[in-house]
């Protein structure tokens, strides 16, 4: 396995707090989990859009061949061992004795379905693919043996295959997306089993006492829906929920004090940018002069105008004003000892002066008018820090408005590319500096499976030789002097305008314990008994 480098994690964090509100102290029902999600779960396919609380719910209900664990650590799942045939050749050993939850046996064959489908789901926003890039042929050896061959050597394979779900082919073959929200392709291998979806509101499973992991100490889990920061604080400490996620800023300080409260947190591996829209030459009615006439050409794809709005942010006052200290600025896409961050990036110097300057040498020395798209409940402060950047903007002469969405609104019209600028950020779950470069950055190419996620449509050869390079590169330390340089390319180009990296956090109550991740998914696994430890 090539080396990783893993990011440090603050350890939990319990005080006493004066709320009002006192804390239940004893759990809903006996042996059930609730947890309050912050965002919501738009789907049960595991393959149809690549996005966290998907990501994190389907994490219930099916296996990936290789899992990774609170640290971006790959270890064996429903792959019992891997190794290095040839330079493109990676043999996969399958765990024996394992059975989907109607309890037919699990094979070789189900994977091979699965990477069929991955690349094929109709209308996804944003799948997969990327992470089969690789893969010339699947080679089926016996039920439960798999050699994978590439056309050059890809180190990355067992961190790839980690964020691919594995599906049962007798459940899912001919199924749409609609048939697994309904439960009738759900089947998967994983600790719960779906009991019952409604969209938008909650998620109920029961536990797979038959789970080739061992039974879990929940017999049910009720993942519900609260998008409203003041109700997820609210009912922890009605005792409502037994766990929520990202922790409102406004409360971090209260709930650390909060006796009956465990405050858990970890550097996440999530990055907020603003990226502009590459997809139009010319103009569109959301960047307009100052009467209201769309310019003719776009604006962004003009370096001195991205450097200008760089320039323009106080990122150190996103972070301390807004976020409220649980972030750091950045000019990269991963935290500080994550593989592939480079040190000598910094974030450009906020230079509003200086901004003005570079927008009057690049055409536009009375600015212009520009709308921004942001969701209102997807990541933490989403639409706060838009409203921000906006201000900031407007200070230069870019005199922006802000239009926030739903998530549930904001992905369709994401997806169709309508959007000038869009606030967007991606958690690099892997935690190495191929994830973002692949499925963000490098252009979108259905035959090359890269640039899946790539939604402000930017193309740049440098980077998608950076992505190939790397990827394809066995030597550790070579494979990151290449992340180095993309990444400084990268910081001086500025594609994507960079602002903040998050720091992840939950509350969970008193009596539990929880396992903080670096790719933010709040899942029933990590949470146990206190006494179970």
């Amino acid at each position: 396995m090539p080396r990783r480098t893993t990011i440090a994690t603050a350890a939990p964090i319990a005080a006493a707090l004066g709320f009002a509100t006192m804390l239940a102290a004893a759990p809903a029902q006996a042996q059930t989990l609730t947890i309050g999600s912050a965002a919501p779960v738009t789907t049960i396919d595991p393959h149809f859009h690549n996005v966290g609380p998907n990501n994190a719910l389907t994490m219930h209900i099916f296996d990936r061949l290789v899992e990774r664990d609170g640290r971006a650590r790959p270890h064996p799942s429903l792959a019992a061992s891997w190794r290095v045939v040839s330079d493109t050749v990676w043999e996969f050993k399958l765990r024996e004795g394992v059975t989907w939850h109607d309890g037919r046996p699990f094979t070789a064959d189900d994977v091979v379905f699965t990477f069929s489908r991955v690349p094929n789901v109709a209308n996804s926003p944003g799948g997969f693919q990327g992470f089969l890039r690789a893969i010339t042929r699947v080679e089926v050896v016996d039920a439960h043996t798999l050699r994978l061959h590439t056309a050059r050597p890809h180190p990355l394979m067992p961190l790839d295959l980690a964020s691919v779900s594995i599906i049962s082919r007798h459940a899912a073959e001919g199924a749409a997306t609609d048939d697994f929200n309904t439960g009738r392709a759900a089947i998967g291998t994983g600790p719960y089993r779906l009991a019952s979806y409604r969209s938008g509101d909650r998620i109920e499973m029961t536990r797979n006492d038959a789970y080739f992991g061992g039974a879990e100490p929940w017999a049910r889990v009720n993942y519900r829906i609260v998008n409203n920061d003041a109700a997820r604080t609210a009912a922890l400490l009605a005792g409502d929920l037994d766990l929520i996620e990202q922790v409102p800023t406004s409360d971090l300080a209260r709930l650390r004090r909060e006796q009956r409260v465990t405050v858990t947190e970890i550097a996440s591996t999530r990055t907020v940018y603003m990226a502009p829209d590459y997809s139009r030459d010319g103009g569109t009615p959301l960047i307009t002069d100052n009467n209201g006439t769309p310019l003719t050409v776009n604006p962004f794809k003009d370096p001195r105008v991205r450097r200008a709005l760089s320039m323009a942010i106080n990122r150190q006052g996103l972070v301390e004003q807004v976020m409220e200290g649980a972030a750091t600025a950045t000019a990269q896409w991963l935290p500080e000892g994550a593989f592939g961050y480079n040190a000598d990036v910094r974030p450009r110097a906020y230079d509003p002066e200086g901004a003005k300057r570079l927008l009057a040498e690049a055409g536009y020395p009375n600015g212009f008018r520009l709308t921004i798209h942001t969701p209102n409940d997807r990541w933490p402060n989403d639409a706060r820090l838009a409203q921000a950047v906006a201000q900031m903007w407007t200070r230069i002469g870019v005199r922006v408005q802000v239009e926030a969405l739903p998530w549930t609104a904001f992905v369709p019209r994401r997806a169709r590319i309508e959007y000038a600028m869009q606030m967007a950020a991606w958690g690099s779950s892997t935690g190495e500096g191929s994830n973002f470069l692949v499925n963000t950055l490098a252009t979108n190419n259905r035959q090359l499976l890269t640039g899946a996620n790539n939604n402000a449509r930017f193309s740049g050869a440098a980077f998608d030789a950076f992505a190939a390079q790397g990827s394809s590169t066995l030597d550790d330390e070579r494979r990151e002097a290449i992340w180095h340089e993309a990444v400084a390319l990268y910081a001086q180009e500025e594609p994507l305008i960079q602002l903040i990296q998050y720091v992840n956090t939950w509350a969970v109550r008193r009596g539990l314990t929880h396992e903080p991740r670096m790719d933010e998914r709040t899942i029933a696994m990590g949470v146990r008994p206190a006494a179970a430890r």
